[in-house]
């Protein structure tokens, strides 16, 4: 198993290269250059005990100043590497939401190495647009995000934005950027 700081770099470079180089989340620049984002790699191997890690760090950002972390990515590569476990282990995650009491103040983003959309293939491109070189869980706040659909021209025309970049990209374009490359 790669060390931490290996699993955060990789994770680092997917953000720099992926979800800000290719635009694919216009929120997600303004938090990253500001330093705004907690990197956790769990050492979690069961969902039980993902899903007690989770809870640790629903409450760790709830209580968090905004300005010093607005948003959490919780890396967890020991567990729920088959994506149908990890979309499966979503409805506990967002249990957990609720039962903290943080429905309407922590959403829960997902995004996986083998991330599939409903109605796509296995290697359809879009799918890329969710997928990280680790499992992981994104925590955000709902105020943040708010906020920045406010600011955002229209957002629902991300996601077909996203799916023509990578259209356009390609598979080939893909691995020419050398994305989240583990070691």
């Amino acid at each position: 198993m790669q060390a931490p700081e290996d699993i955060v770099a990789a994770t680092r470079d997917w953000l720099e290269k992926a979800v800000i180089g290719l635009d694919l989340c216009p929120f997600a620049r303004a938090v990253y250059i500001r330093d705004q984002i907690r990197f956790v790699v769990s050492e979690a191997e069961t969902p039980e005990d993902l899903l007690e890690h989770l809870a640790g760090e629903l409450r760790f950002l709830a209580a968090a100043s905004p300005e010093e972390t607005d948003t959490t990515l919780i890396i967890h590569p020991r567990v729920l590497q088959d994506f149908l476990d990890y979309n499966d282990f979503l409805d506990d995650a967002e249990a957990a939401v609720a039962g903290l009491g943080l429905e309407g103040e922590i959403q829960v983003a997902s995004f996986h190495p083998q991330y599939q959309f409903a109605e796509t293939g296995p290697d359809d491109i879009e799918n890329y647009t969710s997928r990280s070189p680790y499992p992981m869980l994104h925590l955000l706040r709902e105020a943040s995000v708010e906020r920045a659909v406010a600011a955002h021209p229209d957002t629902s025309l991300i996601y077909e934005k996203n799916i023509e970049t990578l259209r356009a990209l390609g598979h080939e374009g893909w691995r020419r950027l050398g994305i989240g490359k583990k070691g």
